[in-house]
């Protein structure tokens, strides 16, 4: 009797915990498909009325110093005022507005529109420039399982994937930033990686060798890296693991 009563007892716990699990699932499958609805919404409202919109249909006489960007900040930043720019990757699920605060946690768990969330929000470095002046932008995203926020930053770790995904944009309100990546690697969380500040232009340029030397591949800029940016993820090889995308700016040719 007490064994008959010791199985009944280890099938109900058992059937509890599948039970728990098959929740906790339900939940996470639930929180990320709520996290995609919303910022594919966000992406159409961003473009909403631009169709059409770029330098091309600015008059003629203020063609020279009218920037018109696709992405309606204005509206954007009534939803959230810590906007500062848009990314999107070519050819890669990535397409979101980047905010920044006043520090790195807020946003890890925080979405664009306020509330809290696993999937957080694509957020610049607090000691990064708000508008992408300095010598380094560090931009941050979370992992996630559904492909969302910044999991295709890890298919770079794929040379053939790197080489046929070369279009990385970003954009703010008074102008976009064409970059080309320079490399991908995983590699660990050390705090050199934030650095921000240099004081001259050998030691940036030193610095930059340094980043990037980690990578199996290199696409190496064929001028000095004006400016580095890093797209930074968590990765899986080990404990605290990081997918880091490093790219640089194209130059641009006035038309």
């Amino acid at each position: 009797m007490k064994k008959k009563n010791l199985a009944l007892g280890v099938l109900i716990l058992a059937a509890v915990f599948l039970a728990i699990g098959a929740g906790m699932l339900y939940s996470d499958f639930r929180t990320e498909d709520r996290t995609e609805r919303q910022y594919e919404s966000l992406a159409e409202l961003a473009r909403e009325d631009t169709a059409g919109v770029t330098k091309e249909t600015v008059p003629e006489t203020d063609k020279s110093s009218t920037y018109v960007s696709p992405i309606r900040f204005e509206e954007l930043r009534k939803i959230n005022p810590d906007i500062v720019g848009w990314i999107k990757i070519g050819g890669t699920e990535i397409d979101y507005p980047i905010v920044q605060t006043d520090n790195n946690d807020t946003y890890l768990d925080t979405d664009f529109e306020g509330n809290k969330s696993a999937a957080g929000a694509i957020f610049l470095d607090f000691e990064s420039e708000p508008d992408f002046s300095g010598r380094h932008n560090i931009i941050y995203g979370h992992h996630m399982k559904n492909g969302a926020m910044f999991k295709d930053l890890v298919k770079y770790k794929d040379e053939t994937f790197f080489k046929e995904h070369q279009d990385i944009t970003v954009y703010t309100p008074e102008r976009e930033f064409r970059l080309r990546p320079i490399t991908a690697f995983y590699t660990d969380s050390a705090p050199v990686r934030r650095k921000t500040a240099f004081e001259t232009e050998e030691s940036f340029q030193a610095y930059v060798g340094e980043m990037i030397k980690g990578g199996p591949f290199l696409q190496k800029p064929e001028e000095p890296v004006g400016r580095l940016w890093s797209f930074v993820t968590c990765s899986y090889e080990f404990q605290d693991a990081r997918t880091i995308l490093y790219a640089c700016e194209v130059p641009q040719v006035e038309k």
